[in-house]
């Protein structure tokens, strides 16, 4: 089992990576939320790591904190029809404390603005993580501290937006961040999305 890769980073134009650790290249499959804090190409980076074994194919997961992979092996051993590549979705979509906070307090429309989640997955994301033992009590916990006020779920709901029209994590959440400095915490989904696309284009 491959716990950690600590190497060289040789590529980070897309979500599959390759990182040089002393002289072997592995092949490691990134979510949008890691690969946007990778940093250049060339620079040392320490990933955790799940390898994923199916029939004859074996996958390398990476990722940048032990929150991330935790809730990608939560997602893809507990919730039916939720397979690695929807899990790196919703990892790219949402932070881990916002996502558990919808699940806590069964946030469906928020969760079903994540690309590839429609209604009835968030709907069964909800029924088969929100009771289970010992994860209730803790995203509970959770989601108390991090219950997103309005202007924050104005400004998720923004960076989902634009994250569905292609952008990355980081640069929409850059970009809505940048606009709400510009319009104020008080600016709707909608001027958001708009001021920020014309930033990014």
């Amino acid at each position: 089992m491959i716990t950690f890769l600590r190497g060289i980073l040789q590529d980070n134009l897309s979500s599959q990576i390759a990182v040089d650790v002393n002289g072997v290249g592995y092949e490691v499959i990134v979510p949008l939320s890691t690969l946007d804090r990778l940093g250049p190409a060339g620079k040392s980076v320490f990933l955790l790591t799940h390898l994923h074994i199916r029939e004859q194919e074996h996958t390398l997961y990476g990722f940048i904190s032990s929150e991330e992979r935790d809730l990608f092996r939560l997602l893809i051993n507990r919730v039916s029809g939720v397979g690695p590549k929807l899990a790196l979705s919703i990892l790219g979509g949402m932070s881990v404390p916002a996502f558990k906070s919808a699940v806590v307090q069964g946030d469906l429309t928020l969760l079903s603005k994540i690309k590839g989640v429609g209604r009835k997955t968030a709907e069964r994301i909800v029924l088969e993580l929100k009771d289970k033992v010992g994860v209730a009590e803790a995203w509970r916990a959770a989601s108390d501290l991090h219950k997103p006020t309005d202007e924050q779920r104005r400004q998720t709901d923004a960076v989902l937006a634009l994250i569905s029209l292609g952008y990355k994590q980081g640069e929409a959440a850059k970009a809505v961040t940048d606009c709400v400095t510009l319009l104020g915490s008080a600016a709707t989904v909608e001027e958001l999305v708009r001021k920020s696309l014309a930033q990014l284009q």
